[in-house]
């Protein structure tokens, strides 16, 4: 096709385009500002090149360095000759960036400014695992709001965050960056992210473009390697994997990542089937789906692709509609194009949307919107420290307190504080802590010294390393330890230990921490554990021999002060694990909602579901997490036993704080069908609530179910509600026997909606 005939095809394109914009806003009472708007974008298309076309659907990496920003390895374009840019941030240094693109491009267009923006800006927040453990969508959505704030502050337009992977095998490096393990609680997370990135309903200039990742079943990666492959049924998709990506589109996520991974034998960037028919097709997503980074080359590895020629045809189909850093796209479109390989109006499709984006953030209006150094001068602000703090101290979960040896006083005579991650400042921060800066963070030394009376002596030895073998510091921590009135380990990991490319073989503690461990309980002084880690480790040892363990994950950047807050008891935990903690490597996966078995584990009987050498049960369950006080249960109560599938079921149940401080549980409720043409699961969470209590204080929680709480997917993959029995619990954690039953009294009925 030659460019004469390109251009009138446009043109005729546009002209019906634009005709159709007029009737349909007329029918559907769009604005005369959102019909001006429509008409400006397909104007603008018209006017483009293929070579301008396919510019924008290019992303460049850009490094930023002591002398300023500049264009990565793998770049093969300028400023002018692309849609967007991923590397650099600053008010100062994306106006000058963007003044160059709207001046030297031929129509003007303004560059999207993107970034990791995943758990905090300038301010660091706990890393998603760990604020997972606050079971609080409402905190996600402030933390996402205050990193909106920061990071628009510095000139950025979109975030490739939220990632919403479902996780159930801890060797996986990039479990830190998730919410865990469960459907039902990654799904409320998501949406709560991705509502907080957004902010108000009319955009302005601390709006950021959201990003859910990775598109799909990344997480479950095969052997608990990154990138690795996902071999699964399309029900286990459909159930688990799909579920939060399906909350963050009916949320109003701006794009979507595909993962680097394959499922049932297609990369994810060539995927046409769930990528167009489920994603685009099927859940009505019409915003952005950009390649993970080299995603669109990665197929040439995966084998699908001979050539940048083929990866490009394959990930484009699949409706892939920017290439990250790769240049392929720039490359490679214009050809396919020009010779009928691709058609143009997919071409123009995937231009829209860009454009479309640039424009739902005003910057046809003004393109420097967002790059204003008056405001950028105005982080990081005292209430974003508060804020983190606060997230910090809801995401600590309390696993063991064996004869209420914490809170600690904070009188003590002489606390030792041991293990090289209680004066690591990084490591607080967690992976991709965007523009944190440890100097900035609060290290659990720094916290606790802070937080102790002038009078206790506070020792510090760091005795031995995740990252090291060496035992050379023990002896000097174990002497310190004798003296001692209480000994605090900080035992754990290093933040490079967890995130991409951070998958481990082993899950026990990293480095002589061990050995380390073993010597200071050889003094028979009360050890309190403090774990820094971004998955679950492999710890019954620890479990065995410590009265006290405090998971804190890594807290952002008032961790310090967040820890010190729990150990002394001016705070009372409340986290809640939002995934399984396994006994050894070898039971992963493990997650609570397993299917049923036609042999069920049994210590009695041997021809059971087990291993012979460890318990079949997880060390700490999901949703397991203690507090300063007790919490007690009464029956649940419903609103009805028997009920038809159109019906709405209320359950109540009383909770009260038995014990002598005020302190806050997270209620859970599950739910499992006792008997289903498909087998069901255990148990599913479906519903959590959280409540404050004074002591003496009870009060009543209630949660209301629809027919889609108990609804599952039938041999179609159709959501319906079987006639049976169903077994419902509310408790503290997802091993709760606090039950009560009802019953469905109708014929298998469809659901008109996915929402499992």
């Amino acid at each position: 096709m030659d460019r004469t005939r390109l251009a009138s095809a446009a043109l005729l394109a546009t002209l019906i385009v634009v005709a159709w914009l007029h009737t349909t806003a007329q029918a559907s009472g769009r604005s005369q500002k959102q019909q001006e708007d429509a008409e400006f974008i397909e104007r603008l298309i018209n006017q483009m090149t293929v070579e301008e076309k396919a510019g924008q659907l290019s992303q460049l990496g850009m490094d930023m360095t002591p002398s300023g920003p500049v264009i990565g390895i793998e770049g093969r374009k300028t400023i002018a000759e692309v849609g967007s840019v991923i590397g650099v941030y600053g008010a100062e240094v994306t106006r000058k960036l963007q003044r160059e693109a709207v001046q030297k491009s031929r129509l003007h267009i303004p560059l999207l400014f993107s970034y990791d923006v995943i758990h905090g800006f300038r301010t660091v927040f706990p890393v998603p695992l760990a604020e997972a453990s606050a079971w609080d969508p409402d905190l996600s959505q402030r933390t996402a709001r205050a990193a909106a704030v920061e990071a628009t502050a510095s000139g950025l337009h979109w975030t490739f965050a939220p990632m919403v992977d479902i996780a159930r095998d801890a060797r996986w490096g990039r479990i830190v960056e998730g919410g865990g393990e469960d459907p039902f609680l990654g799904a409320a997370l998501a949406a709560a992210r991705v509502r907080g990135f957004r902010g108000k309903e009319v955009p302005d200039t601390s709006t950021i473009l959201s990003t859910a990742k990775h598109f799909v079943a990344y997480g479950a990666a095969e052997g608990g390697r990154d990138y690795n492959s996902a071999d699964m049924s399309e029900r286990t998709l459909e159930e688990i994997y799909l579920t939060p990506f399906r909350a963050a589109v009916q949320a109003g996520v701006d794009a979507i990542m595909p993962g680097l991974n394959e499922v049932n034998s297609t990369p994810m960037h060539a995927h046409r089937n769930l990528l167009k028919k489920k994603l685009r097709d099927e859940w009505g997503f019409q915003g952005l789906v950009i390649s993970d980074y080299w995603g669109v080359h990665g197929l040439m590895e995966h084998g699908v692709a001979s050539s940048t020629h083929q990866a490009v045809r394959l990930a484009f189909n699949a409706t892939v509609d920017i290439d990250m850093v790769g240049g392929h796209y720039a490359d490679e479109l214009p050809a396919l194009v020009r010779n009928g390989l691709l058609p143009l109006p997919l071409l123009d499709d995937a231009v829209r949307r860009v454009l479309q984006a640039k424009q739902r953030l005003g910057l046809f209006d003004d393109p420097y919107r967002y790059s204003d150094p008056s405001r950028e001068a105005l982080i990081p602000a005292p209430q974003m420290r508060a804020l983190a703090r606060e997230a910090a101290q809801k995401s600590i979960v309390l696993l063991k307190n064996n004869d209420a040896l914490l809170p600690l006083p904070k009188n003590l005579r002489k606390l030792v504080v041991v293990g090289a991650l209680a004066n690591d400042a990084l490591s607080t921060m967690g992976p991709v802590p965007a523009e944190g800066r440890p100097n900035e963070s609060i290290t659990v030394l720094a916290g606790i010294k802070q937080a102790a009376l002038p009078e206790t002596e506070v020792v510090y030895i760091p005795g031995a390393s995740p990252k090291s073998s060496d035992i050379s510091g023990i002896d000097e921590a174990q002497r310190a330890a004798r003296d001692a009135d209480v000994v605090v380990a900080v035992l754990g990991e290093t933040q490079d230990m967890s995130g991409e490319a951070r998958s481990r073989a082993s899950l026990d503690l990293p480095g002589a921490q061990n050995a380390l461990l073993t010597h200071l309980i050889n003094t028979k002084k009360p050890v309190v554990v403090i774990l820094m880690n971004g998955r679950p480790l492999a710890i019954p040892s620890i479990d065995e021999q410590v009265p006290a363990i405090l998971e804190s994950w890594f807290l952002g950047s008032e961790m310090g002060n967040a820890v010190a807050d729990v150990l002394f008891g001016d705070i009372s935990p409340s986290g809640k694990l939002p995934i399984t903690f396994p006994r050894s490597v070898g039971q992963v996966p493990i997650y609570y909602a397993h299917k049923k078995t036609g042999r069920p584990s049994s210590k009695t009987d041997y021809f059971t579901s087990k291993y012979l050498d460890e318990d079949w049960q997880p060390l700490y369950p999901f949703g397991h997490g203690l507090s300063y006080t007790t919490f007690t249960y009464g029956t649940p109560k419903l609103s009805k036993q028997r009920l038809k599938v159109e019906e709405t079921l209320i359950v109540q149940i009383e909770v009260s704080n038995s014990g002598q401080r005020a302190g806050e549980e997270t209620v859970q409720l599950y739910l499992r069908q006792n008997v289903a043409s498909i087998t069901p699961q255990v148990r599913q969470l479906r519903g959590f609530s959280k409540v404050r209590l004074s002591p003496g204080e009870t009060r009543t929680v209630e949660f209301m179910l629809a027919p889609e709480n108990w609804a599952s997917l039938n041999e179609y993959l159709s959501p319906s509600v079987e006639s049976g029995t169903f077994t419902l619990f509310v408790g503290g954690s997802s091993v709760t026997d606090n039950q009560a039953n009802f019953e469905v009294t109708t014929r298998s009925a469809p659901l008109t909606s996915h929402g499992l």
